[in-house]
């Protein structure tokens, strides 16, 4: 796909899901990853799960603080079953988890915890500088080698001067969804937050994942505070070392600063 034919909004899937009912969901081409059309980048999955895990027996005061997801095997753009549970629950605290299957088998397995929210005195400690202004409107990505037309196009990117998925980070970005995550309905800042956060180690490739294999394993998103509007920052920097693995650590920005940091293991083999 060139950079003039990204589709426009009203030639995307009206959202990355349609709701089936009893927690299923059709997938739609836009849950679609850059390295199969058949396969789904992590982002709209992780986001379903969320919001399940959002929605199961919530109570007033709490939210969802952290939540780490695993990705036994590549998630198909199939038909999805969403199950959610509760492992603890306290007065302050609570653990939930959830799994994601398809054709019976688990696809997307996650743990949260939801905590009651910090009093109104807490201290706002911020020891990272503020994100860049989010720039203007750029021309659409691209990617060497990549799929285009299912996720990577459902979102709107907007990188530093110079910098785009092609060039080695650390990166900088600033992301929005084009269409919601379940037809018919208002996204949330968790779900917004986790729809972006698999992206986070390749906002700053600095590992060849041309010449070896190099895919994470899991995602974690850590919120310290609930993410506000649209328009997400993820600055990633990658760490790495021989005998070892990768570890692709991203801190989150909205347009009132810092909410959130992403932490993924990376895989790096030969092909």
């Amino acid at each position: 796909m060139t950079a003039d034919a990204t589709p426009d909004a009203s030639e995307l899937p009206e959202a990355f899901y349609r709701s089936l009912g009893q927690g299923r969901y059709e997938s739609t081409t836009a849950t679609a990853g850059p390295w199969s059309p058949k396969t789904q980048h992590a982002g709209p999955p992780s986001a379903l799960l969320g919001r399940a895990m959002g929605r199961h027996t919530p109570r007033e005061g709490f939210r969802i603080a952290r939540i780490t997801l695993e990705l036994p095997r590549p998630v198909p753009v199939a038909e999805l079953k969403v199950d959610v549970r509760t492992v603890r629950s306290g007065g302050r605290v609570e653990l939930l988890e959830g799994e994601i299957t398809s054709d019976g088998q688990p696809v997307l397995l996650a743990r949260a915890w939801r905590m009651i929210a910090s009093p109104a005195d807490t201290p706002s400690l911020r020891p990272e500088p503020s994100p860049p202004a989010l720039p203007g409107p750029q021309p659409p990505r691209t990617m060497k080698g990549a799929h285009l037309d299912g996720y990577v196009s459902a979102m709107e990117w907007r990188f530093e001067p110079g910098q785009g998925f092609d060039t080695p980070g650390p990166g900088t970005v600033w992301a929005r969804q084009r269409i919601p995550l379940v037809a018919g309905e208002e996204d949330t800042p968790l779900t917004r937050a986790l729809t972006l956060a698999d992206s986070n180690w390749a906002v700053g490739f600095e590992l060849d994942h041309h010449r070896r294999l190099v895919i994470n394993t899991d995602v974690t998103l850590a919120l310290h505070r609930e993410p506000v509007g649209e328009w997400l920052c993820v600055r990633s920097a990658t760490a790495a070392s021989p005998g070892g693995s990768g570890l692709a650590v991203g801190q989150l920005d909205d347009s009132a600063g810092d909410c959130g940091r992403i932490l993924q293991t990376l895989l790096v083999t030969e092909r």
